[in-house]
């Protein structure tokens, strides 16, 4: 035998012809179910080269494959003198090489998600043995967990280090619960919910009221760059609809909207203002106060309250329990009322109506943009709770209906709102109409895509309706507890949330996902635009797949 004695490589004195050196890791040496696996890495496997996120398989017995998310990196050594003194290696590369991986190695904390067994992923009700090799997830260990992109799935990104492949939501469970997209501010969580959206417009999966609060979903928009990016009117034309309460806005914009909301100041109800509690501190006594007035003065109850005299006032102390002091802050808050151009002295046309219209006959997407009211949280909360509340009220009658005449039964209904923890706070989620839809789930094919930046403002009960939770970098403790509150192995999704990437990085959880998975997110540009263009579903056929009765049919 001849030996390499020029070579200070051990790999060529000691060569392992067992190892497949482009994937393997290392093997298995410890952990459990609820903690997660621990993995020894082999001695040539650089730590520098991995990161939280990526996926791995185990190869078990008998077969069976373990599809894993690598959730922590560990330096370990045998002796723990070696941490007080530290040998001196550098500059000899074969002391190094016996070193490393001898007396000094690493580790990986690994949480398996599936077990593959014949193909088919399964839920992880076991874990393999030691020394089981692990092993880089392949294209095809990724593509068996979520699957091929079809008229069912939609093509959101790719895992992360794993370019060439994807990772496809499935449509249907998507829409059937509410669906939550959270980030810090600058994460692009507009880009990532316009995204989400265009794949349920393409396949229509349902029909959209988005309540567009800074003119970001419609029409075309401005990214970070400093790029033009295409609104969903400019990808769907005529599947998409623009109203707006803002005209001057849209005109300014070049934007031709189909009509202008006005809504008449006799149509607002106490529930409405109610809605507004925490945005313009009203108190209980002030609610109470918008209950008793409307019950006295009927319709015209806020109208008369701004323009109250004192005769009005006399009036209201002397026949009811209202103190002047309640009476008196209400009207000073319901006077901001009057800088919103959008409202009017009596309803002259039912804007409601003809959002109804749209949705469910026409099987139209709506997009509502505020112009230069989104800058008034008040304004978007009031109008937000108004037309979602009359159409939630609607959809009631309409599902009870269809329970004897499934003609009756109306599309799915997806209603987008940004800034959710305003409406979904603790303590005011229970008397909203967003908190309703939000624990009613499917029930009334009603259900809510929320965008936020602080998910640890919103209810617990709430946040724990939301079926499938897409997170860019969040980087508050309270917000990262919150978004994981009800998740699997949330612990060890702890680190993986806290290190995503500022930009085009998010993790997927929850329904509409076999497991969360970490995605780099596709880019919003003219490949995208591209790929929503081909193979689209057409409008005639959207109608019947949105309708009633019948099943939904397979396009491709």
């Amino acid at each position: 035998m001849t030996f390499p004695i020029e070579s200070e490589n051990l790999n060529d004195w000691f060569p392992n012809s067992v190892r497949d050196e482009t994937y393997r890791l290392g093997v298995v040496v410890g952990g459990s179910l609820s903690k997660g696996l621990v993995v020894k890495l082999d001695r040539d496997q650089t730590i520098e080269d991995l990161a939280v996120g990526r996926y791995v398989v185990v190869h078990g017995a008998n077969e069976m494959r373990f599809f894993c998310m690598l959730t922590d990196i560990v330096l370990n050594n045998t002796n723990p003198g070696i941490q007080s003194h530290p040998p001196e290696i550098e500059g000899d590369p074969f002391l190094q090489a016996v070193y490393i991986g001898t007396a000094a190695y690493g580790t990986i904390s690994v949480t398996p998600m599936l077990s593959i067994d014949e193909g088919q992923p399964k839920p992880v009700k076991t874990i393999p043995g030691h020394f089981m090799p692990v092993f880089n997830a392949t294209v095809e260990d990724v593509n068996t967990v979520f699957g091929a992109e079809d008229d069912a799935h939609f093509n959101v990104g790719a895992p992360l280090e794993l370019e060439q492949t994807q990772v496809n939501l499935d449509l249907k469970r998507l829409v059937e619960r509410s669906v939550g997209v959270f980030g810090k501010s600058g994460t692009g969580k507009s880009f990532l919910t316009r995204m989400l959206l265009a794949g349920v417009i393409k396949w229509g999966k349902a029909c959209n009221l988005i309540f567009d609060m800074h003119n970001d979903y419609g029409w075309a928009g401005t990214d970070e760059r400093g790029t033009q990016a295409k609104g969903l009117k400019q990808l769907f034309n005529s599947q998409v609809v623009i109203i707006t309460l803002d005209g001057e806005s849209s005109r300014r914009r070049n934007v031709t909207p189909d009509f202008e909301v006005k809504l008449g100041y006799d149509e607002i109800q106490p529930e409405d203002i109610a809605a507004l509690r925490g945005t313009m501190n009203l108190s209980d006594a002030m609610i109470d106060a918008a209950y008793t007035l409307k019950k006295r003065w009927k319709d015209g109850w806020i109208k008369r309250l701004i323009n109250a005299d004192v005769i009005d006032f006399d009036d209201i102390t002397q026949n009811t329990n209202i103190a002047e002091g309640t009476l008196t802050a209400l009207q000073r808050r319901l006077q901001r009322f009057e800088r919103w151009a959008f409202l009017t002295e009596e309803s002259v046309a039912d804007s409601v109506e003809r959002i109804i219209q749209l949705l469910v006959d026409g099987r139209k997407n709506v997009v509502l943009e505020f112009g230069r009211y989104g800058n008034e949280l008040e304004a978007y909360i009031l109008v937000a709770n108004y037309l979602t509340r009359r159409i939630r009220d609607r959809y009631v009658e309409m599902v009870e209906k269809s329970l004897g005449d499934d003609a009756h039964k109306p599309p799915q209904l997806v209603i987008t709102i940004e800034e959710a923890h305003k409406f979904l706070q603790p303590g005011v989620a229970g008397q909203t109409i967003f908190g309703t839809i939000a624990r009613e789930l499917r029930k009334y094919n009603v259900t809510l895509l929320v965008v936020d930046q602080r998910p640890s403002g919103i209810d617990e009960e709430v946040m724990s309706q939301i079926g499938t939770r897409v997170t860019a970098l969040l980087d508050n403790d309270r917000d990262i507890n919150a978004v994981l509150t009800g998740i699997n192995g949330a612990q060890s999704l702890r680190e993986v949330l806290a290190r995503l990437d500022t930009k085009q990085q998010a993790i997927i959880m929850g329904h509409a996902v076999p497991m969360p998975v970490v995605v780099r997110t596709r880019n919003y540009d003219e490949a995208f635009y591209q790929s929503i263009m081909q193979d689209r579903i057409p409008t005639s056929s959207a109608r019947d797949k949105l309708g009633t009765g019948g099943k939904e049919r397979r396009l491709r």
